[in-house]
Order: structure tokens, then C-alpha cells, then sequence
């Protein structure tokens, strides 16, 4: 039965029949924002206690469980921020978040802390600081719209923040991070397919997808407007212990996101967000699973395994290595070594 309202509360939740007991998740609601579009909600099979789309996007009371390596701003967002809205971590490149709402609220959110605040949508004065930071820097060459969704803004405010960063002479390109095309598809339009395919600088849209069954005939259907538009497509996924940590499941992802012209770029392995632990695999089986992927998957169809260290040293390659310098040897990919003897 589709669902046509955003269920945004433990009663919404259980009228459902997304969970059996409101009152179980009442406190992670107070703490954390919770929203599941009607796109998502009807993706999910309430009969399946091991669901994994509604393990993304249900609240549990597993999420009251904080450990002492967890924190609030995992990757140091805040101490890299030199104006409010903006984060400066690498030389060519900053984070610009001009809202931090979204249409749905992932349980393993690294922003779980922020998000949801409607207040936070950052003003026309906040915004003519930040670009300004922006061109009076010419090393920055990419600007990366992220949040909260950007796609959530409305094609006119998208439209007029793109021309303001395109106008920056030292800018080369811009980059989305969304999950609206997989939560919330019908926002993907021709028109927004045209605004972000139109422009001398190119538009990037990195999709956040981390299993093939978000990839519904919709969400296809808008990926195929943008890519049609001339939108580079890239994704962006999260590995997480119980919705896609095993091999099956990211080859049947991988191989849906090529086929929709979408490149996997990145697989990370999960921030320290508060009360996040139980999505949390070791870096040893992400390594152990792209080793198997390795000897699957054409190359195309390999996200780079990484791992955003916290406090704000950047991200870093965790994937499995396969030359031993000092035994001049080199391992396959099903795990046979093999003597190599550079010139």
C-alpha cells in the first residue's frame, strides 16, 4: 500500500506498521530527526525484522547506546569552518551547507547531531560571506553543495546559488551530494535535470545509495533524466553492518548503479556519530569485501574504500593492499601470491 505522507513521528511509525511500540523509540525521536518519505516507506517490508531499507531510516532505541569514541562533529567540521555555512578542509576545496534539512533522516547520519533544523537554513547575508570567502581565494576550484540536501532547496534558489558560484572565475566545478534522487525521486524533474546539465562549469552529482533496492523504477527514472541532461553521476555509499556488509549484497548495488550510468566513487567506512555503533563493521571485512569485489567487478564498478579520520585530517584510502615491496610479491584477487620483480 503506498504511503503518501512523510511519517516524521513514532506514531506515524507505528500506524504504519514500521515498528510495533512508539513508545520504544520516543527518546531517540527527541534526540535525532526522523522522517521517512512515502517513497521510502513504501520501499520497506514491515514483515521483515531484518529489513534493510528500514534499517536506515527506523528509529531504534539502539541509538541511545553512545560509545566514548564517539562524537558529535566526527570529521571536525567546526574546527575547519572560517564563516558560518562553509568548511575549508582541503586547499582546492570547501563544503558549502545552505540548509540542513533533507527529506529523510538516516539513522548513521555523521551530521545526526545538526540536522533537521529548519532554523539553520543559512541567510542571504550568510551566504554573500561565504562566497565571498570563496573569490577572494583562487586556490578553491570546486565548491560542494552538501547539508542537509541541497536538492531540497527549489529549482529557483538552486538555480540563482549555482549562478553565483559559476561567476567565480577560479571555481572549475560544483558538486551535489544528495539523497533525493532514491528518497524522494518525483523532485528530480526535467527542469532540475536541465539546471544542473546547463552551464559552462559543470554540475556533479554525487548520489548517496547504499542499497540496490533504493534504486526503484522512480528513482532509475530520474537518474536517467539527469543523466540524459549531461549531469556526471557518481555515488556515494556507506557501509553498513546489517544492510549491505556482505559481498552479494554490494556486487547486486554496484552493478544496479553502472547500469544507470551512476560510477561508485566512494565506499565509507562509517563515522563515530553518537549512537551509531551498531552499523559499524570493522575496517578488516570492508577490506576483506573489496578484496572479493576486486575479482568480481569490472573496475568501473569500484568505489574507492575510505575512511573520513576524526577530528578533520581528511579522508584516506582503507582498501586492501596487494603489493609487498619487501617480498616482491603481489597477491590477486582470490588471494594466490605471486613473485614480481620490478625493472
Amino acid at each position: 500500500m503506498s504511503r503518501r505522507r512523510t511519517l516524521r513521528t513514532p506514531q506515524d511509525l507505528l500506524d504504519a506498521g514500521l515498528i510495533s511500540d512508539a513508545r520504544a523509540v520516543d527518546e531517540v525521536a527527541r534526540a535525532y530527526a526522523v522522517a521517512l518519505t512515502p517513497a521510502v516507506a513504501d520501499l520497506i517490508d514491515p514483515a521483515d525484522p531484518h529489513d534493510p531499507i528500514a534499517r536506515q531510516y527506523v528509529p531504534s532505541a539502539e541509538e541511545l547506546v553512545t560509545t566514548a569514541e564517539e562524537r558529535a562533529d566526527p570529521i571536525g567540521d567546526a574546527a575547519y569552518s572560517p564563516v558560518k555555512g562553509l568548511v575549508h578542509r582541503y586547499p582546492d576545496r570547501v563544503l558549502l551547507t545552505p540548509l540542513l534539512v533533507c527529506p529523510v533522516y538516516c539513522r548513521f547520519c555523521f551530521r545526526r547531531a545538526r540536522v533537521g533544523d529548519a532554523e539553520a537554513t543559512m541567510t542571504e547575508a550568510e551566504m554573500d560571506s561565504a562566497l565571498a570567502y570563496v573569490a577572494e581565494r583562487p586556490q578553491i576550484r570546486e565548491v560542494i553543495l552538501t547539508g542537509g540536501d541541497p536538492l531540497m532547496l527549489g529549482e529557483t534558489r538552486l538555480g540563482a546559488l549555482l549562478a553565483r558560484i559559476r561567476a567565480i572565475p577560479h571555481v572549475d566545478l560544483i558538486r551535489i551530494h544528495s539523497r533525493v534522487p532514491v528518497s524522494d525521486p518525483k523532485r528530480i524533474t526535467a527542469a532540475l535535470a536541465r539546471l544542473l546539465g546547463d552551464g559552462e562549469k559543470p554540475v556533479w552529482l554525487a548520489v548517496h545509495v547504499n542499497h540496490a533496492r533504493e534504486l526503484s523504477p522512480a528513482a532509475c527514472a530520474g537518474l536517467g533524466l539527469l543523466a540524459r541532461a549531461g549531469v556526471p553521476l557518481l555515488s556515494q555509499t556507506v557501509l553498513l553492518k546489517g544492510v549491505n556488509d556482505t559481498v552479494e549484497t554490494l556486487e547486486e548495488l554496484f552493478r544496479a548503479l553502472v547500469r544507470n550510468r551512476v560510477r561508485p566513487y566512494y565506499l565509507h567506512h562509517p563515522d563515530l556519530a553518537p549512537g551509531t555503533g551498531h552499523f559499524r563493521p570493522t575496517i578488516a571485512k570492508g577490506q576483506a569485501l573489496m578484496r572479493t569485489l576486486r575479482g568480481r567487478l569490472s573496475g568501473i564498478a569500484q568505489p574507492t574504500y575510505v575512511l573520513d579520520i576524526p577530528g578533520g585530517a581528511g579522508k584516506v584510502p582503507v582498501g586492501p593492499g596487494y603489493w609487498d615491496g619487501e617480498g616482491a610479491t603481489v597477491t590477486d584477487p582470490q588471494g594466490g601470491e605471486h613473485p614480481y620483480l620490478p625493472g
